[in-house]
């Protein structure tokens, strides 16, 4: 078709002359493309003449832009001429969109410690604001000890049986079989050395101390965590937060609280009975996998089970639900008004929370150990 758009060269000296003819529209988008691919010629300097040019879009215009950021790109000197002046305005639209792009700084010596300082920043900056929050939820746990009606109780109880009560089946799930996994793969090693009646007591003392309540916080972190974060983030988004403080309410004491307190609740509830269900998976594996009597398996389970391996799960429980109720409200309230910042800070929530419970999983260890616990 005579309307098709077109690409001749000619020499000019060192450079060459690209005349460029035809409708440069959409109707001939493919065209368009291959010719801004295939016409750049190895010259030093070239001029682009939009001189025979009938028809132009945005979409030519955006393959002549292509074509001279290829050259220039390229190392040439590319010079647009013959444009005509009804052109002009789509080439000044399209100017910042095919603005050169700054190029790459290399990378230096000096980048990991900066990078390392940054983190550090970051870091800083998280634990200042875990220590602000839970001084803001003191504070507020004081007002309403002094004032029962600030502590919303019909609030607290939703959330308990949001985080608490709904939450109980999946719990019972994992942690069952978490329990008939452990005890199988004792009960597989083991055996090697006649010593399965110790199984019992592994499985007993590693689901009071440490498995179980680190599971079930994990799995309320990734839960009920990530819930605070997007339910407060979304909050935010929508300018509700703002609304609360135009009207003389704390969002600390109507929002965080609330969901603190039902976390804090809930957790050592949760993993009472996460423990238990581990337990009766490690039973039910004794029994068919080990064929042992279900009678001794609750004497070894009697003899292992003492006060001490449960305070040290019961202390563990609430603390670190805390951790993860405060993570999960910070996060929410960073999120900013878009959706990514949103999911961004929903899946910042449960990293740091997983990441916090395992360090102070560590802490307690240490602390336990030095108390002779």
């Amino acid at each position: 078709m005579s309307d098709e758009p077109r690409i001749s060269q000619t020499s000019l000296g060192e450079g060459a002359v690209l005349l460029l003819s035809g409708d440069w529209t959409a109707r001939h988008a493919r065209l368009i493309e291959d010719l801004a691919a295939r016409a750049l010629p190895q010259a030093r300097r070239i001029v682009i003449d939009l001189t025979g040019v009938s028809h132009l879009d945005t979409f030519g215009a955006c393959g002549i832009a292509m074509l001279r950021e290829a050259a220039g790109n390229a190392g040439m000197k590319p010079v647009l001429m013959g444009m005509a002046e009804r052109n002009a305005p789509i080439f000044d639209a399209l100017g910042p969109t095919y603005a050169a792009a700054p190029p790459m700084r290399r990378a230096t010596m000096l980048d990991a410690p900066e990078t390392i300082g940054r983190n550090l920043t970051f870091a800083g900056a998280d634990a200042l604001a875990l220590f602000s929050m839970l001084g803001r939820l003191v504070s507020s746990l004081g007002r309403g000890l002094r004032e029962p009606a600030r502590l919303r109780f019909p609030s607290i109880v939703h959330h308990l049986d949001r985080t608490g009560a709904r939450a109980a089946p999946i719990i019972l799930l994992m942690t069952f079989l978490i329990g008939c996994i452990i005890a199988q793969q004792g009960f597989f090693h083991f055996r090697k050395f006649g010593a399965t009646d110790y199984v019992v007591d592994l499985v007993t003392v590693l689901t009071l101390r440490e498995i179980g309540v680190l599971l079930v916080i994990i799995m309320i972190a990734g839960r009920s965590g990530s819930s605070y974060a997007a339910e407060i983030g979304s909050m935010k988004m929508r300018e509700e937060i703002d609304a609360l403080r135009t009207m003389g309410l704390d969002p600390v004491d109507v929002l965080i609280l609330p969901r603190v307190l039902a976390l804090v609740i809930a957790a050592p509830l949760l993993t009472i009975l996460g423990v238990l269900s581990a337990l009766l998976g490690a039973g039910v594996v004794a029994m068919f996998y080990e064929d042992m009597s279900p009678i001794i398996f609750l004497l070894r389970l009697r003899e292992a089970a003492t006060m001490t391996h449960l305070e040290v799960g019961m202390i563990k429980a609430p603390v670190m639900a805390l951790i993860v109720a405060i993570v999960g409200a910070i996060e929410g309230l960073r999120v900013a008004g878009s959706a990514e910042s949103l999911g961004l800070g929903t899946t910042a929530s449960v990293v740091k929370s997983i990441f916090l419970v395992i360090v102070l999983d560590g802490l307690f260890a240490i602390l336990f150990a030095w108390l002779g616990m």
